[in-house]
């Protein structure tokens, strides 16, 4: 590859289990920092040492839908310094090359629910984890967002910060979606409407995560034409999950979904070099995508070879 490609981590969730840790709903992956927040930390220093460049906190499971109302009320805030901590001393722990912290930003009514935002009161939920973790990162990251009015509320959240801000939306997935070669956001809102928020909102990066890897491309594509249009140095990134599809009948938020055991490492640092040449400059994995597979394609994407095999 002949551009610089940072390098993002992989889903936390599934790697907690793998080290030992417990995963269940609704607390989801907030019930390792809980309960085992020194497995939190290794595995954000073991996605380091696959080659990460940029960890995200352990933050999108702090919100009220996971935690409940009342603890978010009461330990919200010191969840997510904690998250914090541990995502910045793994970050400098390396002292080969930077390693930066994003800071996980999540939809705060549920994944794939544009229907459930409330504009009245996402400040509220939003200002306890930016105060939380705005002493830990460097850059700012709205994900799995679901439609444009997320990703402002996340730009007014943080703007007194003055720090980068990353914005990531969701994309429609299904079976139908994928053989459309059309990408939209899970709202239906288009992809060039999310491309002109977001030139004019000046984020300096604009992703689409938590998707199947098959809708990727061509989100990436027609961001990455209108970036260039208009000639900004606003990046494009992708970070595609491992899901299994989901009946329409259950609710993202509902179930531990199963991951497609047929994405190996190889599979997925295949689709990776497709998004880069349609104009991605940032990579990584969420959910179900591990350490195996960042360490892939680190290897892939910035030095043009395949990885060792690695568990």
């Amino acid at each position: 590859m002949t551009k610089e490609i940072l390098i993002l981590d992989g889903g936390m969730s599934r790697e907690i289990v793998r080290l030992g840790g417990q995963l269940r709903q609704p607390e989801w992956s907030a019930l390792a920092l809980m309960e085992t927040p020194d497995i939190v930390r290794q595995v954000h220093a073991e996605f380091v040492a696959a080659g990460a460049d940029i960890i995200t906190t352990n933050s999108y499971a702090l919100v009220p839908f996971h935690i409940g109302e009342a603890r978010f009320r009461k330990d919200g805030l010191n969840l997510a310094r904690l998250s914090g901590r541990l995502a910045r001393e793994a970050a400098d722990a390396c002292t080969e090359r930077k390693v930066q912290v994003a800071g996980c930003l999540p939809p705060i009514f549920g994944s794939y629910e544009p229907q459930r935002f409330d504009p009245s009161r996402v400040q509220d939920y939003l200002s306890v984890l930016v105060e939380g973790l705005d002493a830990s990162v460097d850059i700012w990251l709205g994900e799995t967002l679901s439609l444009i009015a997320e990703a402002q509320a996340v730009i007014d959240a943080t703007a007194k910060t003055q720090k980068p801000v990353w914005i990531s939306f969701t994309l429609e997935d299904s079976g139908a979606a994928i053989a459309s070669g059309r990408a939209r956001l899970r709202s239906g809102e288009t992809i060039a409407a999310a491309a002109e928020w977001a030139l004019a909102s000046g984020v300096a990066a604009l992703l689409f995560n938590c998707s199947q890897p098959e809708v990727m491309r061509a989100a990436v594509a027609e961001a990455s034409a209108a970036a260039r249009r208009a000639n900004t140095p606003m990046l494009v990134g992708v970070y595609a999950n491992a899901f299994e599809p989901r009946p329409d009948t259950v609710r993202a938020n509902e179930v531990l979904r199963g991951v497609n055991s047929r994405l190996t490492p190889q599979l997925y640092a295949r689709f990776a070099s497709q998004w880069v040449e349609a104009g991605a400059a940032i990579v990584g994995g969420c959910c179900g995508i591990g350490v195996s597979h960042i360490h892939h394609l680190a290897a892939t994407l910035k030095h043009g070879r395949p990885a060792a095999t690695r568990r």
